[in-house]
C-alpha cells in the first residue's frame, strides 16, 4: 500500500509517495521551471536540417525546439510511399515542412540540459479514461488491460464516440471523429464515465483549434495539468490509501477537480492540519539529501557508490563493514540481494534514466548471480517507469536501460560547482601556488611594476608564507621586485589575483 503526501507552496509543489513507511518516488515542479510536457504551441518552422531529418521549432522558449521527421504526422504531406514489399518509404523532412511555416506541435520531452524540447505534430489530449486523437480515427487499448476486455472496451469507445458525434451533428454543428486510447484506469469505467471523458477532451480541443486560429507562432494553446492535478490523475491507483496535502486552498482546488474528473480520488483526500511539516512525517527532506549524495549506506554495512554522468550512471556495490554471514560467498550474496532492493529504490527517488551499469560484488555461484538478477527484476516490477535488464556481461556487470522522462532529482535541485567545474576535486594548495610562481615570473618578462601583490584563497596565502616562503623570497630577489600577499576568504581553492602594483 502507498500513501500519497503533497507538500504545497506559491514557489514549489512536492510529491512523496510512501510505501511501507519509506519514501520511493518524489516529483517536484517549481512556478519558474514548470516542465512542457504535453504542452501545446502554435510553432513557427525556424531551421529544416535536411542531414538530420530535423527541423527547429520556435514555439516561445528559450532554445528552439527539435522535430525529427519520425514525428510528424502523416497529414504534412504524407507520411511515405508504398515499396513492393508491403513497407512504406519515408518522405525527407524538406519536402515535408518549410521555414516559416506555421505548425501546431506538443512536447513529447522537456528540454535536457542543452538540448531543446523535442515536439511531435501527432497531438494526443489525456483525460482521466482516455488519451484523445484528433488527427486519427482508431481506437487503442492500454496493454496493462486484460485481454479478454480489450475488444469490449474497445467497441463501447467506439460506439460512444460515434453517439457523441451523431448528438453534434443532430444539433447543425460538424462531428468531431478522432480516435482514442482507454488508460489502464478505464477498465472498469461505466459507459456515463467514458462518455462524460469524451465530451471534456472534444471540448478541450474545440477550444485549441480556435485558440490556434486567432493566436500568433509562438503561442502556448493548451497546457497540461499541473502536479497536483496529476495526483489524481496519474499516480493515484487501487494500491494508494491516502493522499494528504498541507494547503487549504489547494486542497479545495483539487476537490473540485477531482470531483468532475477523478471521482474515485476524492474520498482519499485529506486535508493535513498536523503542527509538523507533512515531510516530517516521513523523514523525507533527510531521504532527499541522502539522495543526493553518491555513497548510500545499506543496512547490513554494505553501502552503493552512486555516480551519475553525461553518458550512463555506475551503482557500485561494496560490503563495508557487513560480516554476517558464515562465508564470504554467503556475505557476498546477502549484500547483493540487498543491494538489489537499494538499487530499485534509489533508481525510482533519483529518477535516473538512460544506460545504468550495475558493478555487483562478484559472485563464484551461477544460481546467486541468478537469484540477485531476479530480486533486481521483482523490485523493478514496482517502477511506474518503463526498465530493461540485460543480465550480467563477460566482466561481470549488469547492463539495463530506464526510461528518460523527466530530470533526475541530481539535475532538478544541484548546479555544476564553482570550484570544481564537475570533476569532483580540487587542486591542491601546493600546485596553486606553483601556478601563482610561474605567473608571476611570466609578468615580471613582459611589465615594470613596482610591486607584485597575490590575491588568493587563505590556504594558498598560508603556504606561501610558510612552506614555500624560501621559493617565494628567491623569485622576489631573481625578477627585483617585491611580492606582497593577500587572503581573501571568499576566494575557492583554486581562484587568484595577480595584481600589478
Amino acid at each position: 500500500m502507498q500513501d500519497i503526501l503533497i507538500n504545497w507552496s506559491p514557489q514549489e509543489t512536492r510529491v512523496a509517495i510512501v510505501e511501507n513507511g519509506a519514501i520511493q518516488e518524489l516529483h517536484i515542479e517549481r512556478t519558474l521551471e514548470r516542465g512542457s510536457v504535453g504542452n501545446i504551441y502554435a510553432g513557427k518552422v525556424a531551421r529544416v536540417l535536411p542531414g538530420m531529418q530535423s527541423a527547429f521549432i520556435d514555439i516561445g522558449l528559450e532554445r528552439a525546439a527539435f522535430l525529427h521527421v519520425a514525428d510528424l504526422h502523416s497529414e504534412h504531406n504524407g507520411g511515405g510511399r508504398s515499396r513492393h514489399d508491403g513497407g512504406v518509404v519515408p518522405v525527407p523532412i524538406e519536402k515535408r515542412v518549410f521555414e516559416g511555416q506555421t505548425l501546431m506541435v506538443q512536447v513529447i520531452k522537456d528540454p535536457i540540459g542543452t538540448k531543446g524540447a523535442r515536439l511531435s505534430t501527432q497531438i494526443s489530449i489525456a483525460g482521466r479514461l482516455l488519451v484523445f486523437l484528433p488527427q486519427d480515427d482508431h481506437i487503442g487499448v492500454s496493454q496493462k488491460i486484460a485481454p479478454e476486455l480489450r475488444d469490449s472496451l474497445r467497441l463501447r469507445v467506439q460506439n460512444l464516440s460515434a453517439a457523441a458525434d451523431a448528438e453534434l451533428q443532430a444539433a447543425g454543428a460538424k462531428p468531431q471523429g478522432g480516435g482514442f486510447i482507454l488508460r489502464t484506469n478505464a477498465e472498469e469505467a461505466g459507459d456515463e464515465e467514458l462518455a462524460a471523458d469524451i465530451r471534456y477532451l472534444r471540448k478541450t480541443w474545440a477550444g485549441i483549434l480556435e485558440r490556434n486560429f486567432q493566436s500568433p507562432a509562438g503561442t502556448l494553446l493548451h497546457e497540461d495539468l499541473n502536479l497536483a492535478q496529476r495526483v489524481l490523475r496519474d499516480l493515484a491507483d487501487e494500491q494508494t490509501q491516502s493522499i494528504r496535502i498541507d494547503s487549504q486552498i489547494q486542497y479545495d482546488d483539487l476537490l473540485a477537480f477531482g470531483r468532475d474528473y477523478t471521482p474515485q480520488t476524492t474520498a482519499l483526500l485529506q486535508l493535513y492540519r498536523g503542527e509538523r511539516p507533512i515531510f516530517d512525517l516521513y523523514n523525507i527532506d533527510q531521504e532527499i539529501e541522502r539522495a543526493l549524495a553518491r555513497r548510500v549506506d545499506l543496512k547490513s554495512g554494505g553501502y552503493l557508490i552512486v555516480d551519475q554522468t553525461e553518458a550512463l550512471t555506475t551503482i557500485d556495490v561494496n560490503t563495508g563493514g557487513y560480516v554476517g554471514a558464515r562465508n564470504f560467498d554467503d556475505t557476498i550474496f546477502k549484500t547483493n540481494l540487498e543491494a538489489a532492493l537499494g538499487i530499485a529504490r534509489q533508481l525510482r527517488l533519483r529518477n535516473l534514466g538512460g544506460i545504468i551499469i550495475i558493478d555487483f560484488i562478484d559472485m563464484a555461484r551461477e544460481e546467486h548471480r541468478e537469484a540477485v538478477l531476479a530480486e533486481l527484476r521483482k523490485q523493478l516490477a514496482r517502477d511506474r517507469t518503463k526498465t530493461t535488464i540485460s543480465g550480467f556481461t563477460q566482466l561481470g556487470l549488469v547492463e539495463m536501460t530506464r526510461k528518460r522522462t523527466r530530470e533526475s532529482l541530481a539535475h532538478m535541485l544541484c548546479e555544476t560547482c564553482p570550484t570544481c567545474d564537475s570533476r569532483g576535486q580540487v587542486k591542491t594548495a601546493r600546485t596553486v601556488c606553483y601556478n601563482i610562481l610561474r605567473e608571476i615570473l611570466r609578468e615580471a618578462r613582459q611589465f615594470n611594476p613596482k610591486e607584485f601583490r597575490v590575491v588568493a584563497s587563505p590556504g594558498v596565502i598560508e603556504m606561501l608564507l610558510d612552506e614555500e616562503s624560501a621559493h617565494l623570497a628567491g623569485l622576489s630577489d631573481f625578477i627585483g621586485k617585491p611580492v606582497s600577499l593577500q587572503a581573501e576568504s571568499g576566494m575557492s581553492p583554486e581562484q587568484y589575483d595577480i595584481v600589478l602594483m
